[in-house]
């Protein structure tokens, strides 16, 4: 993380020790690439709504498609982004692809996030 020069600030002696410990408080870099990688993962409607349909059980790729009217590469596509982001598993059985969310509270999370602008 970057180490601030808050020396030449125009903070108050007090106000600097302040920021210092909310400096000290930021999460590391990798921490926060790896949080803002996961919201970009689901900024998009498309994967919100294989989120959704993933809520409660695992579904084959191919009833994703079909839910959501989508070509197979499409879905393909957002899928892996969810992937590399840890927010689903999968599993091959055959010639099929099995996808779950790896924590089924995501949607909860989501929504408490999305509450913030209601209030």
């Amino acid at each position: 993380m970057t180490d601030y020069n808050l020396e030449n600030s125009c903070l108050e002696q007090e106000k600097c020790s302040d920021l210092k410990k909310l400096i000290s408080e930021i999460p590391p870099d990798n921490s926060l690439y790896d949080m803002s990688e996961i919201l970009k993962a689901i900024s998009d409607p498309l994967r919100l709504k294989i989120i959704y349909l993933l809520k409660n059980e695992e579904l084959c790729g191919c009833h994703i498609d079909s839910a959501l009217d989508k070509p197979q590469s499409t879905i393909s596509h957002h899928l892996t982004i969810l992937k590399k982001s840890n927010l689903v598993n999968w599993r091959k059985e055959g010639k099929w692809t099995f996808f779950s969310l790896i924590n089924p509270e995501l949607i909860d999370q989501i929504e408490n996030i999305a509450k913030i602008k209601e209030e």
